[in-house]
Formats: C-alpha cells, sequence, structure tokens
C-alpha cells in the first residue's frame, strides 16, 4: 500500500544515480555537499545548467551541521571593522528569513553589562548594527535596565549587574537547511548523490578540467563524468581537491575548531539568548535556546588537518563550562552536558605564521586554477547564497557556460510556510509536515514516539529515508531529527529502533541493522562526557515496529 507521493519531483538516489548513467556530459559538476556546494548547485540548477552535485558522505555533514546555528551578520565582525562582510551578512539574513520562514527565526539576544562603559558601547554599536540591516532590519535594538535583564535571562548572575542591551538576530536549523537546499536543486532539475567520492579530476589534452572521477561508497562502482565547469567547494577538504588539480599546491585554508555543549533547557529558561561578548580569549560566546534545549558556544582552536568527526578538545569544554557558569546562577557542570560536538570552520590558510584564528579572515575566497578548476572557501551559512551567486558568475566569466542571471534571491527554499505555531514540533518540516502526518493517519504503528524525552514518531524515520534520502542510523538521529546533537544519550536508546525501521524501508537484513547500530554507538560515544548505559526502556534492543508499505 502506498501513500501518495508529494507533488515535487521525487529526491531519490536511485534515480539520481539512473540520470547520472544516463548523461554524456554535465554543465557543472560541484564537489562538495555542504552550505556552500548545496547554494552552488542549487544557484546553477535553478540559472538552468544541467548539475550534478557529488558528497563523500551525507548533506552537511561536515562543517554545515555543526554551527551555532545562528542566521546573523556578525556583531563580532562589526567591532573588527570589517563593515562590508556585516553588510552582505545582514542583507543576506533578510534574504533567508524571507526564503525558509519555516527553518529560520528571528531570535532575541540579551548582553549584560556589568560596567556601564560596556552599556554604551554595545549600544551604540548594535544599533549600528540595526540600521546597517536597511529594509531587512529585524526587531530594535534597547537599552534594558538590570532588573529587566534580570526579567529576561531568569537565571543570570544578578551580583554587579548595572544593565544590559537586548538586540534581534535570526537563528536556524542548519542541517535541515542543507537538505532543504538539496531538495529545492532537484526541484529546478539538479541531481544530488550522496555517498559518492570523487576519485580524481578528469583532464583534455591540453589540461584543462573536463570531470571527475567518482566512487559510490555504496554499490564500489567508479564513474567518469564529464563537466564544462567543476567547482570544489569541500570546506576543511578543499587543499585535497587542490592536490589532485596540482600536486604541489600550498594549502588554501587552515581549519579551526568550534565546539558546542548542549544543556537542559532549565539553565536558562525563557526564549531569550545570552550573548557574553567578551570571553578571556576574546571570543564571544552565545548560549542559546534551540529545539527545546540550550546550545553553549563557541571556541577557536587552529589545528592542522580536518577530519569528518573532529573530537572536542577538554580544554575546549572547560573553557565553555567555566566562562557560562560566570554567568548562570545554576552552573553547569560535565554531569548536566547532554551532547557535546566539534565543527571545523574552513579558514583562508595565514600567508604568515600565526596561531590567531582572529585575524584571519571570514569572508569567503574564489579561486580559479589555470585548469579551469574553480574552488569556493571560507564564508558562514548566513552567506551561502552570495557565495554560490560569485561562484557561479566566476564560471560564465570563464566561459565554461553560457551567460543567465541569478534568480535565487527570490526563490523560496523546498518546504516553505510560514508556520503559525513555530513551536510545533512538525514546523521544521514545513509542508511537508502534512505528508508525514498522513504516512502516520494511514500507518497507525508509525505514530510510536521514539523517545519519551523527544516528540520524534516513527514515520518520520520512514520519510527520511523515502524523501530525504538518509542511508544510515547515523543520517536519520544526526542530521534528520538532530537527536544526536541534542542528547547523545537519547540518540543511542533510538538507534536500534531506526535501524529496523531503515531496514524494512531499504530491504536490508539484520547484520545490517546490527552494524549500523554498532556504528552509530560507537560514532555517538564521541558525543558524551559520561559512559552510556542503555535506558532501561531500550535495554532489551528496543520494542519491536515492523511496517509493511
Amino acid at each position: 500500500m502506498k501513500v501518495k507521493e508529494p507533488n515535487h519531483l521525487t529526491f531519490k538516489r536511485d534515480s539520481f544515480l539512473e540520470e547520472v548513467k544516463r548523461t554524456a556530459e554535465w554543465d557543472m559538476i560541484v564537489i562538495g555537499g555542504g552550505a556552500t556546494g548545496l547554494g552552488v548547485a542549487l544557484d546553477a540548477a535553478a540559472r538552468g545548467f544541467k548539475t550534478l552535485l557529488l558528497e563523500q558522505s551525507d548533506f552537511a555533514k561536515g562543517t554545515s551541521s555543526r554551527s551555532t546555528k545562528l542566521v546573523h551578520g556578525g556583531v563580532r565582525y562589526l567591532a573588527q571593522g570589517d563593515i562590508k562582510l556585516v553588510l552582505e551578512a545582514l542583507h543576506e539574513r533578510g534574504l533567508l528569513l524571507q526564503n525558509a520562514p519555516h527553518l529560520v527565526n528571528i531570535q532575541s539576544f540579551v548582553i549584560p553589562n556589568y560596567s556601564w562603559w560596556n552599556e554604551i558601547m554595545y549600544g551604540v554599536g548594535l544599533t549600528i548594527y540595526d540600521l546597517m540591516a536597511g529594509r531587512y532590519r529585524f526587531n530594535k535594538t534597547t537599552v534594558l535596565s538590570g532588573k529587566k535583564v534580570a526579567r529576561l535571562l531568569p537565571n543570570i548572575q544578578e551580583k554587579g549587574l548595572k544593565g544590559g542591551v537586548q538586540y534581534f538576530d535570526g537563528q536556524f536549523d542548519d542541517a535541515r537547511l542543507a537538505l532543504n537546499l538539496a531538495q529545492t536543486c532537484a526541484e529546478q532539475g539538479g541531481v544530488l548523490l550522496n555517498y559518492m567520492q570523487v576519485m580524481n579530476l578528469l583532464k583534455d589534452s591540453k589540461g584543462k578540467i573536463a570531470g571527475v572521477k567518482a566512487r559510490d561508497l555504496e554499490s564500489g562502482q567508479e564513474y567518469q563524468l564529464k563537466a564544462k565547469s567543476v567547482v570544489n567547494a569541500t570546506g576543511v577538504f578543499v587543499n585535497d581537491i587542490l592536490q589532485m588539480n596540482a600536486p604541489a599546491q600550498q594549502p588554501l585554508v587552515r581549519p579551526s575548531q568550534g565546539v558546542h555543549v548542549v544543556l537542559d533547557s532549565s539553565f536558562l529558561e525563557g526564549d531569550n539568548a545570552l550573548m557574553i561578548p567578551k570571553t578571556p580569549d576574546g571570543r564571544v560566546l552565545f548560549v542559546v535556546p534551540w529545539h527545546k534545549h540550550l546550545l553553549v558556544g563557541t571556541t577557536d582552536t587552529p589545528l592542522d588537518k580536518s577530519s569528518l568527526e573532529p573530537l572536542a578538545l577538554e580544554q575546549e569544554i572547560d573553557f565553555i563550562l567555566e566562562t557560562a557558569s560566570k554567568y548562570l546562577v545554576k552552573k553547569p557542570t560535565r554531569k548536566d552536558v547532554l551532547s557535546v560536538f566539534a565543527g571545523l570552520r574552513p579558514l583562508a590558510a595565514p600567508t604568515k605564521n600565526t596561531n590567531s584564528t582572529k585575524e584571519i579572515s571570514r569572508s569567503h575566497k574564489l579561486l580559479a586554477a589555470p585548469s579551469g578548476l574553480i574552488t569556493i572557501t571560507g564564508g558562514k551559512w548566513t552567506t551561502y547564497r552570495k557565495m554560490a551567486e560569485d561562484t557561479v558568475d566566476k564560471a560564465i566569466e570563464l566561459g565554461q557556460v553560457p551567460a543567465k542571471p541569478c534568480v535565487t534571491a527570490s526563490l523560496k527554499i523546498h518546504g516553505y510556510a510560514t508556520p503559525q505555531k513555530k513551536t510545533e514540533h512538525f514546523a521544521i518540516y514545513g509542508t511537508d509536515k502534512e505528508y508525514i502526518k498522513e504516512l502516520a493517519a494511514q500507518f497507525p504503528e508509525l505514530i510510536q514516539q521514539l523517545h519519551e524525552r523527544f516528540p520524534n514518531i516513527a514515520a518520520e524515520v520512514v520519510w527520511a529515508v523515502r524523501n530525504e534520502m538518509a542511508r544510515t542510523v547515523e543520517d536519520v538521529l544526526a542530521r534528520r531529527m538532530r537527536i544526536l546533537f541534542l542528547d547523545a544519550r537519547a540518540a543511542m536508546d533510538m538507534a536500534p529502533q531506526v535501524a529496523q525501521l531503515m531496514a524494512t524501508e531499504l530491504g536490508y537484513d539484520d547484520a545490517w541493522q546490527q552494524k549500523q547500530i554498532q556504528d552509530f554507538n560507537a560514532l555517538a560515544s564521541h558525543y558524551l562526557l559520561e559512559p552510556y548505559t542503555p535506558h532501561a526502556a531500550f535495554a532489551s534492543s528496543n520494542a519491536h515496529i515492523s511496517h509493511n508499505h
């Protein structure tokens, strides 16, 4: 028995593989399925170019699912005098709220001030920040009394509190937006494949880029894929692709690690976020409500090498907890951490030897190699669309593809809906929520809640496999549902049930399920600070759900 498919184009890996086999040459191949690559693929497909995106893991597996979940102009960049970047980001912030209202919210931030001088400084600075947003301005910045700050931030340290400033910025779900960008790209005729690794670049007799050699990590099959234009949008992995192009290439980016810890919402009740403008290392620290939890971060630690699963360092975790403790009455300890995750930022490699990432520009860099390989790197989530526009314009400028105008500034992103109740669990699915509810209504066993601490139901797992290209338990629990990032123990509790639902849907056996559970638990253990013991209700490898649809 089939549930009616959504009336948009299907987003299925098998159909995309078929199209890859049928296509002799692409206009553009984009390597990398994070914010930047997905943005480029969407821009190219929306202009009418035959576009293929290849991602070695899952969409947004790396940096793009590990941000502070802010769509912002960057108050810190304003303080550093990077006016151009702030103006660009504030404009893009406005477009994102306009084009994906199901995923982007206006969030209130409060800066508590323990000295009068700070109050004047931040009040003036944030008023300028507001004015710079022009017609895309959110709510107005206001200077607050100490009493008002204590009311807006119920658990704030009141000793010595003089007052504060309230300003407004954007907040979003990063991995969900990445997925919706992929779906929008498919609706514009683009083809996207996760778990497809680029092994090498193809070149013609003149040494010009002519495509890529890729391997499907699920089947092991290799493909020679021809293209007029190839874009390297691999974030912290750009150096690997650049070295395929020119082995002697100097590194273009240097990774910097940012860590976040997630706490229960009782540490800062209410809807307002806390912004700590100056930590001992000169950064800002945020305590932001996110999916009914609190996200606290971030750090900035220069690293020498990149990995798909970076690990939080002990000193980073301690730094976050200690800094937050100075401002909160209820002091978080390691035992209170529900999940800890690390992400790598691709910062432009410094020309002089410096360990300070604050000196490295956050604006994006666009390079064209003599071979014609285009590389886009740096930037931030908020400016993904502008980075994409610049990249496709570069391919046009190089004569790789014909001139066509960019249309993404007003393009609505898949799921576009203005939810009445942003707090409703299904709101982030936008227009897709009706299809998920319909699936659950037709198969009542899919209404079952997956965990007592989370509202997610079994139907969402089936939906993620059928319409969101989830291939592993990690894809579902880390990026389709975000549970791993919110509460790693709950995610581990849910893994057997998710594996079983996925195996039924994908036609896999018990051995696949067991391996998936094992792999997921090994990964999730790095998101925990204390050892995992299964929740009593899940100890017998989970209650069984069976479904045939």
